[in-house]
């Protein structure tokens, strides 16, 4: 299976079909390179992946056909942009979440976007962690300082500590599951980190606007010095400051 195909194809929003008739080959062919992990020939690679908006590395990382601009391209750690949260296709975090086989962190405020969007969500984190992966979502602490300016910043006031005790409540049972833990936060946080193994969805924060209108960049693990490790590591500093929940 050719995950970051299908991926690709969720994130822009196309089609099997709409991509075969873009690169002028057959659907059939096309659904082949999702399903079996064929690769096409180095002009089908080349044409798929423009049609995309990624690279032909990124897509079929062990071809031979890639000349070096292609590999430059596969270097890069910004997968995908949005103008917004809400423009993310469900597609998109569901394909992150099944294929997260270490770990799925979150840092958010409220993040009642999770659960509402999504009502299996706790269930599916309990199955993945059964599987192996660990989890850890980190919520704001309703009581604490940085949630009261966060909410005077977004215009809602004590309503965002309202928000955040919703969201909690659908992570009861999975706070109690091994391999799983929730934990809150008092920190003035600057950006939503959606950590899915070697993937992270970026949801950055404008003040006097709420996250699901802000943009939100898709990134990759490309090394110490990447994007990637720079949000990973601010994860790790404000997890290693908040305090469990749901254990009593």
């Amino acid at each position: 299976m050719n995950e970051r195909l299908r991926g690709a194809l969720a994130q822009q929003r196309i089609s099997v079909a709409e991509l075969a008739q873009k690169i002028d080959t057959d659907a059939k062919t096309v659904q082949r390179w999702i399903t079996t992990g064929r690769q096409p020939h180095a002009r089908n690679q080349r044409a798929a992946a423009a049609a995309l908006g990624v690279s032909a590395a990124y897509l079929w990382p062990d071809s031979t056909h890639h000349d070096s601009y292609a590999s430059t391209g596969a270097r890069s750690e910004l997968v995908a942009t949005y103008p917004d949260r809400a423009s993310v296709p469900q597609a998109v975090w569901r394909t992150l979440l099944d294929h997260a086989e270490q770990q799925i962190d979150v840092l958010v405020f409220s993040g009642t976007f999770l659960a509402q969007s999504n009502p299996r969500l706790p269930a599916m984190l309990i199955r993945r962690a059964a599987a192996g992966a660990q989890v850890r979502l980190c919520f704001g602490d309703p009581d604490s300082a940085a949630v009261a300016l966060r909410g005077e910043e977004e215009g809602i006031g004590a309503a965002l500590g309202a928000k955040i005790g919703a969201s909690l409540s659908y992570f009861t049972d999975l706070a109690r599951s091994p391999g799983c833990e929730v934990r809150l936060h008092g920190c003035a946080v600057y950006a939503s980190i959606f950590r899915y193994d070697s993937d992270a969805m970026i949801n950055p924060h404008i003040w006097g606007s709420p996250a699901s209108a802000n943009p939100l960049l898709h990134i990759r693990d490309l090394g110490e010095d990447s994007m990637f490790h720079k949000y990973t590591e601010s994860f790790e500093k404000v997890w290693d400051q908040s305090k469990p929940w749901g254990l009593a």
